[in-house]
């Protein structure tokens, strides 16, 4: 046996969700680039969970659903009152998520209709559990999720108490979008690897969430609004990059092993980020990560990922830094439940074996003679 590093370049499931091929990433065989222009968050979220598009009717009825869930019990608000107010939201979302499976009669029911519809409470759940959080933390009360008012824009008007203007909702939900799946990414990996062992949905999605927290993953947006905050000013991007690449530091945002040529994600966030900086009179952060942009790619050859542009579209959004992975949760909650209940479809325990490269031949000694 010899291991792979990281498994790169090994095939460990098939999989009908999504695709990257040639630098082209697809859900159930649509561009992504169609997607982002021509779709919305909740049909995204049908698509990944049905295979195909959804009727009008069905549409309308998967946005009932996802109201009808989308409020969580007083249990829940008054456990994240508990949490200390200094958590890391990831940490948060990772109990709180956990803790839904207790208050869920059917969290050990493994139906097909009943994971389907755990895909759907989830999905619902996770942005008010977020936002709620985030107000409890300044010291004010949660605000309801309001029916009829979108995904996107429920989850702003959440977090700030007011209904967000229709380019502000849009690029949520474009953003969401681009975020919902990516073929056998580590927290989907994560997601399947508990869903083999016949554990429930639950403790498959708290094990994606672990996995996302880390900046290599989820929390690598976090440190690229860091790194723009640390240059502060248009003028100082040159000599603090140039600095941080003669260190050898990562610069966050750049380069992804499965494109070579580019994230295609990445252009819709870019085009985000100059309209919101544009509606708010402030292109700063745009001005900024465009320059950044154009420093990497003709310094290192490594052009943006997902994570660069997010940063300050959420920025623009007005949304907290230690969200934007929640965020990130929030979206993906959809192609991680959509891996879950392909994994469950058709499974075998995911158990891959390891290169051993420790001493050999020991032999035992015992305790009086050591």
């Amino acid at each position: 046996m010899s291991a792979a590093k990281g498994l790169e370049g090994v095939v460990a499931v098939t999989s009908e969700i999504s695709s990257i091929i040639d630098g082209v990433l697809t859900y159930r065989g649509y561009n992504i680039d169609d997607l982002a222009e021509k779709s919305t968050f909740e049909e995204t979220a049908f698509l990944l969970w049905n295979g195909r598009l959804p009727k009008q009717t069905e549409l309308d009825q998967l946005k009932k659903d996802l109201d009808a869930h989308a409020a969580i019990s007083e249990i829940v608000i008054e456990q994240l009152k508990a949490y200390p107010k200094d958590v890391h939201p990831m940490s948060m979302l990772r109990t709180a998520v956990s803790s839904l499976a207790l208050f869920d009669p059917e969290a050990e029911v493994k139906t097909e209709a009943s994971n389907h519809n755990k895909a759907i409470q989830l999905t619902a759940k996770i942005p008010t559990i977020i936002t709620a959080f985030a107000r409890i933390r300044e010291g004010k009360e949660p605000v309801a999720p309001k029916s009829g008012l979108g995904f996107a824009a429920n989850f702003l008007y959440m977090l700030n108490g007011e209904e967000p203007t229709e380019v502000a909702a849009k690029a949520l939900d474009k953003a969401l979008i681009l975020h919902a799946d990516h073929e056998l990414n580590a927290s989907t990996f994560a997601a399947r690897v508990t869903t083999g062992t016949l554990s429930d949905v639950y403790s498959a999605v708290t094990s994606a969430i672990g996995a996302l927290k880390g900046p290599l993953h989820g929390g690598a947006n976090e440190q690229v609004m860091a790194t723009l905050e640390e240059i502060g000013s248009v003028d100082r991007i040159v000599p603090v990059i140039e600095e941080k690449l003669a260190n050898k530091e990562k610069i966050m945002g750049f380069g992804h092993r499965v494109y070579k040529d580019g994230d295609p994600r990445a252009k819709h966030l870019r085009e985000m980020s100059r309209q919101l900086g544009e509606q708010k009179a402030d292109t700063k952060w745009y001005d900024m990560s465009v320059k950044i942009d154009e420093l990497v790619v003709d310094k290192k050859g490594l052009k943006p990922n997902v994570d660069f542009y997010s940063a300050s579209v959420y920025t623009y959004l007005d949304i907290p830094r230690d969200l934007f992975t929640p965020i990130f949760a929030t979206s993906r909650v959809t192609g991680w439940t959509a891996h879950i209940l392909e994994q469950y479809a058709n499974n075998r325990l995911i158990r891959p074996r390891a290169e051993y490269t420790g001493l050999a031949n020991q032999k035992y000694v015992s305790i009086n003679e050591r």
